[in-house]
């Protein structure tokens, strides 16, 4: 190792050399403790009796080889303070750890698992730049897209009905489309199906019914990293995300943090299974064509003292003033100020790009990097912004085609420029302007939209200072805020039209794409770690047809480049009509190299007859999607034209409805 790297701040492979690594027939523990009085190793190897270390280099890192450990045993260092403190701590540096409530480190190995990603990285390596490529994502939390149930029944209705079952499914849906039909369906089958008002309230229930469910109630056991893989892959592949987002991986005692509050930064998480089963997870993904991106947190870490808190008798990764020290979170956030820290911080960014083959890091609350405690107020952290420029130019420098997004509720220019241009070096900054002001959108009255027309066109007057991506992400769904359609104005069937225009707008509007799991059924339980999504909801026909829309959706995105090649271009973006406020009307254009895509959006409440729309240049359409299909749980409202062509038409626009025109 570097050892003027790593007090300068310069060192991303610290990890090669403290922490537990073969040596012999044994292992050789190194950690780095300064000001610690005395550190022993404990563990399984020795009956958890006290084997000391020794110092090296230059007194501040300690040493000790045991030629009886093995792989797989648990260990921890016994560290005493010059205050007479002693605490069992675990390995900073540990590459495996034991699963809560146990909070031991176990001896692992690295470069044992064999790779078979090849191609996959290939591919990648010849793509140093993905902004025209296509990014669709799938946010997961590993431990509750899917848990495993004692007889391994299946839970996810998509993946066990046949082709027939869901045809006949989707044929419901169609039969809802006119008023007749509706009519003739509910005299066949009035004892067997709800009504919708019927079904609202059975799923208002159930929901209501799961808040009063005790906290401890098993609602079945995580899959391992292999397992999960076998059932997220092809999920992903059918409904057309090329890209997965896992949140935290990195051990942490707490499941309600959610993996956000880290004990052990190089130690994936025990919960679903060991380090080399998340590689396979990786490779699996890889084989399949999934880019695979993990959540970061180089802000703050857990307040355990088993783990970083005053790991040596003193405040050695954490600012000692409470004032900067603890973050909003009640976690301890890092010095950034010390080279060490950030040696360590970045050692483990490159630790999971590298080890683990991940395509890319999101970082996350990096306002609280940028400015202290997130307030801009306080003035700019200049210390953990050189981390974050270091680090990503660093990652870089190593790795051109990793992806580095930053989760940033800041207004601080440069999060996506070069470093060289005093930016952060980010590739991706998640647009949350535009996501609060899109829901806040789709919250309000259909008479309130009037007022507030121009949210949906403010995000244009800045989305070019910034390479941004559109998130609906976890942090929406969660505490009280509702899932995404249940934010929809309205009552429960009027929630669906919207959200599907909601999703069409989306789509249609530049920056790269994040999808919470969950949202793509029409969730209406909030998130809750301790279960699985709500698959049994996809009985109800809305549901079953907004998740086919949204696969339907997805598939559309990936297909055409108008979508994505010149999302970052001024000239791959148009508004055609942005001035319709009393009729909330919007129409735009999106343009690739060698195809034109135009888009048009009715958010009022009330049919839009004789819309006129000019499309310069434009000779005739295709429809690559209606909203309101009825295979979708749409009404099939024509669209109320005689011919689709030409540079000038007039459209009827159906209420909450959405429309994609190939122009070709």
């Amino acid at each position: 190792m570097d050892f003027y790297g790593f007090y300068t701040g310069k060192e991303f492979e610290a990890y090669r050399f403290l922490g537990a690594h073969p040596q012999g027939s044994g292992y050789v523990f190194r950690t780095f403790a300064p000001a610690a009085r005395a550190i022993s190793v404990i563990g399984e190897f020795n009956g958890w009796q006290e084997i000391p270390m020794h110092k090296i280099y230059d007194g501040n890192f300690w040493e000790c080889e045991i030629g009886n450990a093995r792989e797989g045993q648990m260990y921890k260092y016994k560290i005493y303070g010059q205050d007479g403190s002693c605490i069992d701590h675990c390995d900073p540096y540990g590459f495996r750890s034991e699963l809560r409530p146990g909070n031991a480190s176990i001896l692992a190995k690295l470069d044992q698992y064999a790779f078979t990603d090849e191609k996959w990285l290939q591919q990648r390596a010849d793509l140093s730049d993905t902004r025209a490529l296509p990014i669709n994502i799938y946010e997961i939390h590993a431990g509750s897209w899917k848990r495993k149930h004692t007889q391994e029944e299946s839970l996810s209705g998509q993946d066990t009905k046949t082709e027939a079952v869901e045809a006949e499914k989707r044929s419901v849906c169609a039969k809802a489309g006119t008023t007749k039909q509706q009519k003739q369906a509910k005299k066949k089958s009035q004892s067997t199906q709800k009504s919708s008002a019927e079904i609202e309230k059975t799923v208002y229930e159930q929901d209501a019914e799961a808040a009063r469910s005790e906290p401890t109630k098993d609602y079945g056991q995580w899959y391992s990293y292999t397992e999960l893989a076998e059932k997220l892959i092809p999920y992903l592949k059918k409904n057309g995300y090329n890209y997965v987002e896992v949140m935290p991986l990195s051990e942490h005692p707490c499941d309600e943090s959610w993996g956000y509050q880290n004990t052990g930064f190089f130690a994936p998480t025990s919960r679903y299974g060991t380090p080399d089963e998340l590689r396979k997870m990786v490779d699996m993904c890889h084989e399949a064509g999934i880019g695979v991106i993990m959540d970061f947190v180089p802000v703050h870490f857990a307040v355990d003292d088993f783990a970083l808190r005053r790991y040596d008798g003193t405040q050695l990764y954490e600012y000692p003033n409470a004032a900067v020290g603890e973050s909003e979170w009640g976690s301890c956030n890092f010095m950034h100020s010390r080279g060490e820290v950030c040696s360590f911080l970045q050692s483990s960014a490159w630790y999971w790009l590298k080890e683990f083959h991940f395509d890319g890091l999101r970082m996350d609350a990096v306002s609280n990097l940028i400015y202290w405690q997130g307030d801009a107020a306080r003035g700019e952290n200049l210390s953990a912004i050189h981390f974050m420029q270091n680090m990503n130019s660093g990652l870089k420098a190593r790795m051109p085609h990793a992806i580095l997004i930053a989760e940033d509720s800041s207004n601080r220019p440069g999060v996506t420029a070069p470093v060289w241009e005093n930016g952060l070096g980010f590739d991706y900054k998640w647009d949350l302007g535009w996501m609060n002001d899109t829901l806040d959108y789709f919250k309000k009255t259909p008479q309130e939209r009037c007022a507030n027309y121009h949210k949906l066109t403010f995000s244009m007057m800045y989305y070019y200072n910034e390479k941004y991506l559109l998130p609906l992400s976890h942090d929406e769904v969660v505490h009280g805020k509702a899932t995404i359609l249940q934010k929809m104005y309205g009552d429960y069937e009027g929630k669906f039209p919207q959200s599907r225009a909601l999703y069409m707008y989306m789509m249609a509007h530049p920056g790269k794409k994040l999808n919470f799991m969950g949202n793509e059924i029409g969730q209406l339980r909030e998130w809750d770690e301790k279960r699985e999504q709500d698959w049994d909801i996809l009985k109800y026909p809305l549901h079953d047809g907004f998740y086919h829309f949204i696969r339907a959706l997805n598939k559309i995105y990936l297909e055409n480049p108008a979508f994505w090649q010149k999302d970052y271009i001024q000239d791959g973006f148009t508004w055609l009509d942005c001035h319709q406020e009393e009729r909330c009307i919007y129409a735009l254009e999106r343009k690739s190299d060698t195809q034109r895509v135009v888009a048009v959006f009715n958010f009022s409440d009330k049919e839009q007859a004789d819309f006129e729309l000019t499309v310069p240049g434009a000779e005739k359409y295709t429809v690559l999607l209606n909203s309101d299909e009825p295979k979708y749980g749409g009404q099939g409202a024509k669209l109320g034209r005689k011919k689709l062509c030409g540079e000038k038409m007039r459209l009827t626009l159906p209420p909450y409805s959405a429309l994609y025109l190939k122009v070709e």
